[in-house]
């Protein structure tokens, strides 16, 4: 695949990378050699993302009406946001993985214009558009606003490491950021939700995208924990935390119709894969970090197990979905990709 067929949606996979790292990293305690794997998946993760800058800069260069269709496009364009979003969890890995801030600020501040220019530029588009039939809606549209959610997974932390009118300004951005990204959760699942109802179900190839509906629900509660333990100017945490648990119990039946429904596409549709399939790794690793952080402030074992057993579920998807990828992308021959 040439850099003129470079699809916006690579940076999903630094997502799921990014976020299987943060959760091996997180169960360590219960398996040590899992900390060591999660620094190599930091070391990889990063690799990967600097990999794909490289593709996605000259697209923007040399094929400057190709990202504009994609860009305008009522699925593709959602995807732009992943670029944003990936700079974040690598600035979550490097933060607390090897606890070094330097890298975690640098990549937090490339990653938040990405995510704050695609938040507002792709409502903008479907606001100022000819309108969109409700058939070509997918979770996938919650990326580009709901991916605010995600900028403090570490800006809650840099925050507390911070001072005088820097720590403000954190706040003020991490705060804006979640309850934006919430907000408009709330308002996107709806409409999301209603195509659900109203259509037949999606086109096998943008399946996995199901599995997106977890990210908000994951993201939302392990940021919301992270803004609570930084924020010393909060007095009362408690109903926060409690909503928490509420949010992250709302997860468990969407991973459950998730796993139904994808059961669905394998049995009675299709499930070919395509770049897609990293839709099923960065919402569920964020549901399953999410898992962890509620378990432990809780102190509820069940919870907390409960986590564990995803982790594992969690690996293998990201085993398989990069095994494909390498086959279809990396060692496929030259002849074959023009075939396709």
């Amino acid at each position: 695949m040439g850099v003129k067929d470079f699809a916006p949606s690579w940076f999903a996979s630094v997502m799921g990378t990014g976020a299987l790292a943060l959760v091996s990293k997180a169960y360590s305690s219960r398996l040590s050699a899992l900390n060591g794997f999660a620094e190599f998946l930091v070391y990889l993760n990063t690799l990967l993302f600097f990999v794909l800058l490289v593709p996605w800069t000259l697209r923007w260069v040399k094929y400057r009406e190709e990202v504009m269709k994609d860009l305008y496009h009522p699925v593709l364009g959602n995807f732009y946001g992943t670029i944003g979003v990936a700079s974040l969890v690598l600035s979550a890995d490097w933060l607390f993985i090897f606890g070094n801030e330097r890298l975690a600020w640098t990549f937090w501040l490339f990653g938040v214009p990405f995510v704050l220019l695609f938040a507002f530029l792709i409502p903008y588009i479907v606001f100022t558009g000819e309108g969109i039939d409700t058939k070509n809606i997918t979770p996938a549209w919650f990326i580009p606003p709901v991916g605010l959610i995600v900028i403090p997974i570490s800006g809650a932390k840099l925050m507390a490491l911070s001072s005088g009118t820097v720590k403000e300004l954190m706040a003020f951005i991490n705060y804006f950021a979640w309850g934006a990204g919430f907000f408009l959760y709330l308002a996107l699942f709806a409409i999301v939700l209603y195509r659900f109802i109203k259509h037949e179900p999606m086109p096998c190839g943008i399946a996995p995208s199901i599995w997106i509906n977890l990210g908000p629900i994951g993201a939302g509660t392990s940021t919301l924990y992270a803004l609570m333990k930084a924020s010393d100017f909060l007095k009362v945490k408690e109903p926060f935390l409690a909503f928490g648990l509420i949010f992250w119990g709302f997860g468990v039946w969407w991973f459950v119709m998730a796993v139904i429904l994808t059961l669905h596409y394998i049995r009675k549709l299709n499930l070919p894969y395509s770049l897609a399939w990293w839709a099923f790794i960065f919402p569920f690793g964020a549901y399953v970090s999410a898992t962890f952080k509620v378990g432990t402030t809780f102190g509820i074992n069940a919870i907390t197990d409960f986590g564990f057993a995803l982790y594992w579920l969690l690996l293998a998807m990201w085993l398989v979905t990069g095994a494909l990828t390498l086959k279809n992308f990396v060692f496929r021959s030259p002849a074959r990709r023009g075939a396709s």
